[in-house]
């Protein structure tokens, strides 16, 4: 992706998830959003000396433990799946890390409706073979919600171990945790309650030459085509494109050019869990794999932090930002249980819309 110039500035200390609400089992405390049974908190009913103390505490302490697993992504799952698939190193086409990245996708989901989108892409360095991955959960009602990530790495970058820990790494973790959770869904109500949903593993999105109109997005902009020919793009209600967002330092930007609608839902998400500050703080445009389904009317966002470590004049978008910096040491949990909370949020209020 390319995108707007950043100038270096301070941050303020930034806490984790937000506090959890205190509940309780007496009746005075209120019900969890997901679930009908109480959980408690340290209410005015106490017993004798330092015993009501420690039995409300160690009660509050199990309610806040498992108010956090029930009510918030799992961003440690994302981890794993991230550093399992960075593990593979290098992944740029052409490559035999390229062939194993998708063979990495290819068994990740070969118990999902899997779908393997090969075509070949006319590039700077001639003809090359691609494959985007579909994986499909189907919902209840007639239309379709797509999350979309890249998962390659830069073919120019090929000879400096480049592994794309946050760039395509962090978001093919990130997806493959949501896909977990939609699973799961699917496993016990054999649909999804609202639309169905697409996960897109896409190739190409990176240029081999420089970053141009024609030698960017290749996966995105055959997909687009291609839905477009078949009438799928027709049932596409949103699309969600999720880009560098794993890092640690979380400043994911309104990115100007995605639909204005979405964006509002998506910040209602992020209000909503108290995530403000880690969204939409700066605004202007990036050219990313949006951008072929915004030209054909699909209704498109661009989740992307492209501000991506220490400024130098050399790269202003971040000194981690396409170097052999980009490693896993610069992720957190913290910021892929965010990135989760906020999809799924939206997710499920696009169902509503």
């Amino acid at each position: 992706m390319i995108g707007f110039s950043f100038q270096a500035h301070m941050r303020e200390q930034r806490p984790g998830a937000p506090s959890l609400q205190r509940t309780c089992f007496c009746g005075k405390g209120g019900r969890p959003q997901d679930s009908s049974r109480r959980v408690p908190h340290i209410c005015g009913r106490s017993l004798p000396g330092d015993v009501g103390r420690k039995i409300a505490l160690a009660m509050l302490a199990l309610a806040a433990v498992s108010a956090y697993s029930q009510q918030h992504f799992n961003g440690a799952k994302a981890m794993e799946y991230t550093r399992e698939f960075v593990s593979i190193g290098p992944r740029w086409p052409t490559s035999q890390g390229h062939a194993h990245a998708e063979e990495f996708l290819r068994n990740a989901f070969k118990h999902d409706q899997l779908e393997e989108d090969a075509f070949t892409a006319n590039t700077p360095i001639g003809p090359v073979p691609m494959r985007n991955f579909i994986v499909r959960f189907p919902g209840k009602k007639d239309g379709v919600i797509v999350l979309v990530t890249h998962y390659e790495t830069n073919y120019p970058l090929r000879n400096i171990n480049f592994v794309g820990a946050n760039d395509g790494g962090s978001t093919t973790g990130l997806l493959m945790a949501i896909a977990d959770q939609l699973r799961a869904e699917v496993a016990q109500k054999k649909a999804l309650d609202g639309y169905s949903v697409w996960l897109v593993f896409d190739d190409g999105e990176e240029a081999f030459n420089v970053w141009s109109s024609s030698d960017s997005t290749y996966g995105t902009r055959h997909l687009a085509a291609k839905w477009g020919r078949d009438g799928t793009l027709g049932k596409i209600k949103a699309l969600m494109v999720a880009d560098m967002i794993g890092d640690k330092d979380l400043d994911i930007q309104r990115e100007s050019r995605s639909t204005d609608w979405l964006v509002d839902l998506m910040r209602k998400a992020v209000h909503k869990f108290g995530y403000d500050r880690y969204f939409f703080q700066t605004e202007g445009p990036v050219e990313d794999d949006h951008l072929p389904f915004i030209e054909r009317g699909v209704p498109s966002i661009d989740v992307i932090d492209l501000d991506y470590g220490p400024h130098t004049p050399e790269h202003p978008e971040g000194s981690y930002h396409h170097t052999a910096q980009d490693t896993m040491d610069k992720l957190s949990v913290r910021s892929l249980t965010i990135d989760g909370d906020v999809f799924m949020e939206t997710i499920r209020l696009i169902d509503e819309r």
